[in-house]
């Protein structure tokens, strides 16, 4: 005790000392300089052919085992290779870095000592022996197991394999100049399905081997592997087959009325767009809940993942198909015409986002004509898909603070992930209000022109020129203002400024009333929401309460401003009762209609971790979901027209 007692009396001596009496001065760091050791990409080819060969029979582990194959010049005495890390389609720095496991080098059967690189932690530098002509890199490609872990992409019936995710190219090069002859093996039995070029299957008991002609590394990139047990293809003209993967083989069932809709889907593109930029399409369908959502495109082909019956429920689950009238538009739409600022010569260079509002919102909008043209989807949901768009962003308090066009950088910060209050932080809203600032563009451009043209003419001659070109074609803002004065000469500079660069704009609702419909509110949610909410088993009270509740009744969205939020009530916590009564959502919605027109505030019991309380939340409107009615019941609306078919033939 007397030696605690000294110390402490020392420590007190020491600290009631004079600054002046402390004589060493605080640390100051100097930076260490960033040095750049991974080269740019120049626009010459590489030296030889790389193989690639992909073993995915793995099945129960979800493992994909790559040998990958890298001639080198003579005289090379390192490499830097590279795992592509900026995607095209995913607009941001989405590579998987964190699953590739057991990485080797060798070359003449020697290991290969190799570094990652400090700075760029998607290279790797691996030091040659003298004389070698080869570097073989062997690894593996771990698929997630539970989404948790990531987007599964191997079950036991099927699997998406996506390139980029499994297979290093050499630094310094346009990928487009990398040469690249891939081979994947599958289990036996299985099909096969890609828009590569040269298909050859050699089948062994163990496995089925599908080789493919060589190719560049750019194109192989763009070109993924649907790949499963249950398969079957429809041809659906203009060179564009549907490749359905399926859990089940009655799953694959298309009635005629379906496969005539996929047939004039193909058909509306084309009258569309006018020109093509692929010899051939594929649109590669996976009809399963084992694999992870997805919807990408590609020049030549689309990754697509539906409800496992979207296809044989033709008549019940029209709210889930759109997915692929958007993916196919994007072949024109952000493919061959591209922003310049989106093009980059490897998976290294960064994108830049910020003309997103063109690449994806036009697409989203097209994405929905089309499916309302062809019939892949009801007139009625589509129309249910515009009202919801359009009520939440009327709704956003988001929009005050944030323009559209800002939006356009969240794939690279957010990478879609929760947030806390997403109606005030907003996600990727260029999609949705991109989609309605066109919308008003198209009725601009009717209104002037007495219905002569539309923002039709304007994809045909952006999109769809220069027919046969299987490159890309960039533009800028500059691009896109011309193209439209040249369709129909208004104050484009000013109109897309306004509405897409500046915050707090009003609702973007203009189009909807010039295409002679109004945002309305019902009881019951319209025909797209209706479907969405039931396969999710989510309860939506957005524009009444201000919440999203899902099966359990858990918080998974508080509306920032709305009455649920003024109470207190955020994302995480669980409603366990309604005015006494236990928590149902019959209960809860019952509760909302019964308080409308009164001034007495629901009495929700809430739960928040160990914590158990009831708070009041005042509301008296009612339940409250959008549609979009008729502003005048006589005569076809503009809108109508817009989402009348096209194709030859076909009944408006």
């Amino acid at each position: 005790m007397q030696s605690r007692l000294a110390a402490a009396a020392l420590a007190l001596v020491i600290l009631g000392q004079p600054a002046a009496a402390q004589t060493v001065a605080p640390s100051r760091p100097v930076a260490v300089p960033i040095v750049r050791s991974v080269p740019d990409a120049v626009d010459a080819p590489y030296p030889g052919t790389i193989q690639l060969d992909i073993d995915a029979t793995d099945l129960q582990r979800g493992l994909y085992r790559v040998t990958e194959t890298i001639p080198v010049a003579p005289g090379t005495r390192r490499v830097t290779l590279l795992l592509p890390e900026w995607h095209p389609g995913k607009h941001g720095p989405r590579g998987t870095m964190a699953e590739l496991v057991d990485l080797t080098f060798t070359a003449g059967g020697q290991r290969l000592s190799w570094t990652r690189d400090p700075v760029e932690v998607f290279a790797f530098h691996v030091d040659l022996p003298e004389g070698a002509s080869q570097v073989v890199a062997r690894f593996v490609h771990t698929s997630p197991l539970q989404s948790s872990e990531g987007r599964v992409t191997m079950s036991q019936r099927l699997l998406n394999l996506q390139w980029n995710l499994m297979s290093l190219y050499p630094a310094g090069h346009y990928v487009r100049q990398i040469r690249v002859r891939p081979t994947v093996a599958v289990p036996p039995g299985w099909t096969v399905f890609s828009a590569l070029d040269g298909p050859s299957q050699e089948t062994r008991p163990e496995a089925t081997r599908v080789s493919w002609a060589e190719t560049d590394y750019d194109t192989l990139v763009d070109s993924p592997v649907f790949a499963g047990l249950n398969a079957v293809r429809f041809d659906l003209g203009n060179r564009i087959a549907l490749d359905v993967v399926a859990d089940e083989p009655r799953l694959l069932a298309l009635e005629p009325t379906g496969l005539a809709a996929y047939k004039a889907l193909s058909a509306e593109a084309l009258a569309l767009f006018g020109g093509r930029h692929f010899d051939r399409y594929d649109i590669l369908l996976a009809l399963t809940n084992e694999i992870g959502d997805i919807g990408l495109e590609h020049q030549r082909s689309s990754e697509n993942v539906m409800n496992p019956t979207a296809l044989s429920d033709w008549a019940g689950m029209g709210w889930d198909r759109n997915v692929i009238a958007h993916e196919l538009t994007h072949s024109w739409n952000g493919k061959y015409r591209r922003p310049a600022g989106l093009w980059t010569p490897d998976f290294r260079t960064p994108m830049q986002d910020n003309l997103l509002w063109v690449y994806e919102g036009q697409t989203q909008l097209w994405g929905m004509v089309l499916a309302a043209r062809s019939g892949i989807q009801p007139k009625e949901v589509v129309l249910g898909m515009i009202a919801t768009t359009a009520a939440n962003l009327a709704t956003l308090p988001g929009r005050q603070w944030r323009s559209v066009e800002d939006t356009t950088f969240d794939p690279v910060f957010a990478a879609r992930k929760p947030k806390p209050f997403g109606s005030m932080a907003r996600g990727e809203d260029y999609y949705g209000e991109g989609a309605l600032v066109w919308l008003e563009a198209d009725q601009i451009i009717r209104a002037g022109t007495g219905g002569r043209r539309g923002l039709d003419e304007f994809a045909r001659t952006f999109f769809g020129r220069d027919d046969g070109d299987l490159g890309q074609s960039t533009y800028t803002f500059d691009d896109v203002v011309a193209a439209l004065n040249a369709v129909y000469p208004y104050g484009w500079t000013a109109f897309l400024r306004t509405r897409l660069q500046q915050p707090g704009q009003p609702p973007p609702l203009r189009g909807i009333e010039l295409g002679g419909y109004r945002l309305a509110w019902h009881e019951e949610p319209n025909p797209f929401d209706r479907g969405r909410l039931a396969e999710s088993r989510t309860l939506s009270l957005t524009f009444s309460l201000g919440l999203t509740l899902d099966k359990d009744g858990k918080v998974t969205s508080s509306q920032w401003g709305s009455p649920a939020f003024d109470a207190g009530i955020v994302n995480g916590m669980k409603i366990m009762a309604v005015n006494g009564s236990a928590y149902s959502p019959d209960v809860l919605r019952a509760a909302i209609t019964a308080a409308k027109g009164t001034a007495a505030p629901l009495q929700l019991l809430v739960q928040r971790g160990e914590s158990v309380q009831t708070v009041p939340v005042r509301w008296n409107g009612g339940l409250r979901y959008p549609w979009l009615e008729r502003a005048t019941p006589a005569g076809v609306a503009p809108l109508d027209r817009f989402l009348a078919p096209r194709r030859a033939g076909a009944q408006p």
